[in-house]
């Protein structure tokens, strides 16, 4: 809310609730997503997160 972000994923937590583990980081994502949108707070697209972090992005590396 202090414009700090958010990092979710499977290496960070291993759990989507109390006790619950998570199936996927997409899971982790909607749930984040879902409760930051109940807060009426803006959600960077993976292209504005991209320009933020200074990443490349998957074009321009040669994998």
């Amino acid at each position: 809310m202090l414009g700090g972000n958010v990092r979710v994923g499977l290496e960070d937590s291993l759990f989507i609730g109390r006790g619950e583990l998570a199936k996927s980081n997409a899971q982790q994502v909607l749930k984040i997503k879902g409760i930051l949108s109940s807060l009426s707070l803006d959600i960077a697209t993976p292209a504005e997160a991209c320009e933020m972090l200074a990443l490349k992005g998957a074009s321009s590396v040669a994998f």
